[in-house]
């Protein structure tokens, strides 16, 4: 399957189904991150249930601390 991530088209396994998975595949799903798939910020809780399809454009923000 091919999604759009962060702007780069990236091909991912079949296998992966939710938002959830898509984070377990790139090892994300433990941290801080904020979802937006097709222009829609998703809440953390909606991750195990939203589907991932071909074709989706999806950014992942990890916030870092610093200063």
């Amino acid at each position: 399957m091919e999604l759009r991530i962060n702007g780069q088209l990236v091909t991912v396994p079949d296998t992966i189904t939710t938002i959830e998975d898509l984070l377990d595949h790139f090892k994300l799903k433990n941290r801080t991150i904020m979802v937006e798939q097709n222009h829609t910020i998703l809440r953390k809780e909606e991750h195990v249930k939203s589907p991932v399809e071909n074709g989706d454009s999806i950014e992942l923000v990890q916030f870092v601390g610093g200063g």
